[in-house]
């Protein structure tokens, strides 16, 4: 049995990954940080695991922490993993931090966040579907929830060099804020509503572009998100310009579903849809559904992907990462549909 830690139990991730685990036939969750809520009962704070998680909230140290578990899913704010990880991974666990710190190169980093970063350790970036080397790292930077449904959504087009820029418009559900109330998650300010946020300069921008530019150098990416009322979800619209050799090619369906087959013929978790994906497929699970549709006599492509944020955006993705590490199947704990309608 493999024995996992949570640092950072409190929050959507840490109640998603403690939901997801409950039924993971190869694990046992041994430990559930908070040092506000040390003491406390986990059921106290996420009820939905009443009778499920029968654990309080602890606050040992990191070394503590790794001589208990084989591995370590650091489920807290950006900024604050980078205090815990290296100490976890010097301490013998294996690491899938699901926070910013360890998802780009240091330098990437202290650009977009404007912090300086204390601790860079090597980490494999961990979108699975693109990055197998995963099943032998000791660390791995979860991704972001919108970098996930982005990259998924144009990554065999990149790979197979059709696309000259791609222009995302994704819209999530309020979850995506985080457990503590903002403004856009206030339900006067967000009922009946769509809230346009950080219109050119997303922290999640240099992500998408390190994983497309990866498949593709040169590859130009703009991103805008938006927050609509739902609680669960992100559904990612996707304007794909072609290359100027590559028009007739992405006017082509049946050529581009074949590109979308043969890429993803491996990865259970990205499904290709017979119409515009619903988040109502999707929420609670760990799949990707993606959609495409040319415009006729034109150089776009648009791609959707849908996807639960907490799940294949988070928590469910992180999980996923974990059994390849462990030498599972990626499937295990994470077989199941979701939660329609």
């Amino acid at each position: 049995m493999i024995e996992v830690g949570i640092v950072g139990g409190s929050g959507y991730t840490g109640g998603e990954l403690l939901r997801l685990l409950a039924n993971h036939p190869e694990v046992k969750v041994v430990a559930v940080t908070s040092r506000k809520l040390s003491g406390k009962p986990v059921a106290s704070v996420h009820p939905h695991l009443k009778g499920i998680c029968s654990l309080n909230f602890t606050a040992p140290t990191a070394k503590e922490v790794a001589e208990g578990c084989d591995f370590v899913f650091t489920a807290v704010p950006h900024g604050t993993a980078m205090d815990w990880v290296p100490e976890l991974l010097d301490a013998g666990s294996r690491v899938i931090d699901l926070s910013s710190d360890y998802r780009l190169p240091v330098d990437v980093f202290e650009k977009t966040y404007g912090t300086k970063h204390r601790a860079p350790r090597d980490a494999v970036f961990g979108l699975t579907e693109l990055h197998p080397e995963v099943a032998r790292a000791k660390l791995v930077g979860n991704p972001g929830c919108y970098p996930t449904g982005a990259t998924l959504a144009v990554a065999p087009l990149a790979s197979a060099g059709l696309v000259q820029r791609v222009v995302y418009d994704s819209k999530s559900g309020i979850s995506g804020a985080g457990a503590e109330p903002t403004d856009t998650s206030h339900y006067p300010n967000m009922a009946e509503n769509v809230i346009p946020y950080k219109l050119t300069a997303h922290r999640h921008v240099p992500e998408i572009k390190q994983e497309l530019g990866r498949l593709s150098p040169g590859i130009i990416v703009n991103f805008t998100p938006h927050v609509v009322p739902a609680i669960r979800g992100i559904l990612t619209t996707a304007h794909v310009f072609a290359r100027e050799d590559a028009v007739e090619t992405i006017q082509d369906k049946a050529a581009i579903r074949e590109i979308y087959s043969k890429f993803y013929e491996n990865a259970h978790f990205v499904r290709m849809a017979d119409s515009v994906p619903k988040l109502s497929s999707v929420r609670g699970s760990n799949f990707c559904d993606i959609s495409f549709e040319p415009e006729r006599g034109s150089d776009r492509l648009v791609v959707i992907s849908a996807i639960d944020n907490l799940v294949k955006g988070a928590s469910g993705q992180a999980i996923q990462n974990m059994n390849l590490m462990a030498g599972l199947d990626e499937r295990t704990g994470l077989w199941f549909p979701g939660m329609a309608p």
